[in-house]
């Protein structure tokens, strides 16, 4: 009975420790970025910047060298195929929300490098980092 006690805590001590890992290997090619890693992308790297909300919201505020893909457009998955896989992508939406659901499904469809806007654009809006275009 004594001897099963450290097998069991070592077993579950490995199977924490593979499980853990094995997270970490599913989001990697999946980057959470600050408003200032955001724009760093933009400027160094032949990257593809992605607004996920809906044509209304994009038309009153965007990044400036963004395209337009709804997330919740029934177009979205054929809207997708259209960029280029082997190019980064940087996503950003309105929160957050839309733009890790649009990056998980990216990354299914086989995209090599994503780009989540941590907090989605109102988190950045008025930060003057990001190069913004609102409506007037």
């Amino acid at each position: 009975m004594k001897k099963s006690i450290p097998i069991f805590a070592l077993s579950l001590l490995m199977a924490f420790t593979v499980s853990c890992v094995n997270k970490k290997a599913d989001s990697s090619d999946i980057k959470l970025v600050t408003a200032d890693e955001m724009k760093q992308i933009i400027e160094l790297e032949d990257v593809q910047v992605v607004d996920v909300r809906t044509a209304f919201e994009f038309e009153a505020i965007r990044v400036k060298s963004a395209q337009n893909i709804d997330f919740n457009s029934p177009t979205f998955d054929k809207d997708i195929q259209k960029l280029d896989k082997s190019k980064p992508v940087v996503l950003y939406c309105k929160g957050g929300g839309r733009s890790a659901k649009c990056a998980k499904k990216l990354k299914d469809a086989g995209f090599e490098k994503i780009y989540d806007l941590e907090g989605g654009l109102s988190k950045w809006e008025h930060s003057k980092i990001l190069n913004i275009e609102k409506k007037s």
